[in-house]
């Protein structure tokens, strides 16, 4: 399939798609991740991959685009839901430079950000190492994506 939108739906209870990404959620509040919720996953899949991309954000590294908040992969298929504050599975490196989630936190002054929270269903369980960018999931993954939708939230620092 690629990289081509699915059937799946992904949804928070923190916030409506293209809606304002609460204050908690960001790096001005509490930096939690926001709860998620999945359905309609394709009928064969065995494992997900989650990232949280800002395209907004201004390049500051040539060959990159935009800015990473949240990579999270080797989720079981079985799983229907992350909570608030979700810990374990596999975490990638963010454009923070760290694992786990790092909330939304534009420069000030820049403006509404988008911030796209991409789901990706896979054909098998990958067994993928800890650390890995998004560029780098999104390349060991692609041949065995099935799936796939986003949410997005909006933030402007206040």
């Amino acid at each position: 399939m690629g990289f081509a939108l699915s059937d799946l739906k992904l949804t928070s209870p923190a916030f409506n798609n293209l809606g304002a990404i609460p204050k908690k959620h960001t790096g001005e509040g509490e930096d939690v991740s926001p709860a998620l919720s999945w359905s309609s996953l394709p009928a064969d899949a065995r494992s997900l991959a989650l990232v949280c991309h800002d395209p907004d954000a201004p390049l500051v590294t040539p060959g990159t685009y935009g800015f990473v908040h949240w990579v999270l992969y080797n989720i079981p298929a079985t799983t229907a839901e992350l909570p608030e504050g979700a810990q374990g599975f596999t975490s990638g490196i963010s454009s923070f430079g760290k694992p786990g989630y790092g909330g939304p936190m534009p420069p000030e002054g820049h403006g509404v950000h988008h911030y796209y929270f991409w789901l990706l269903a896979l054909d098998k369980e990958l067994d993928l190492k800890p650390g890995l960018s998004m560029w780098d999931l999104l390349g060991q993954i692609e041949p065995n994506v099935i799936g796939m939708n986003r949410l997005i939230g909006t933030y402007q620092r206040s």
